[in-house]
């Protein structure tokens, strides 16, 4: 699954629109879209997203002992 994929599906879930959510992140609807397609949403357009959705996110690497690197908001 790609990032536009989860997105379009957290969007489904959450009952949002996805150009409700591009107006909450502050993008338009046609640039967003671009960047789904592209596949270029930035970690940073992420959190945001996850932010104004209140909800968590977590990106991280897992190392051989289990220590976890990565963002959690």
């Amino acid at each position: 699954m790609t990032i536009s994929d989860m997105i379009r599906e957290l969007c489904d879930r959450m009952d949002i629109s996805l150009a409700e959510l591009c107006r909450r992140i502050g993008q338009t609807p046609q640039n967003f879209n671009k960047k789904l397609q592209r596949g270029t949403v930035s970690s940073e357009e992420i959190v945001q997203i996850a932010k104004v959705l209140n909800i968590g996110y977590e990106q991280v690497f897992v190392l051989p002992d289990g220590e976890k690197i990565g963002i959690r908001r």
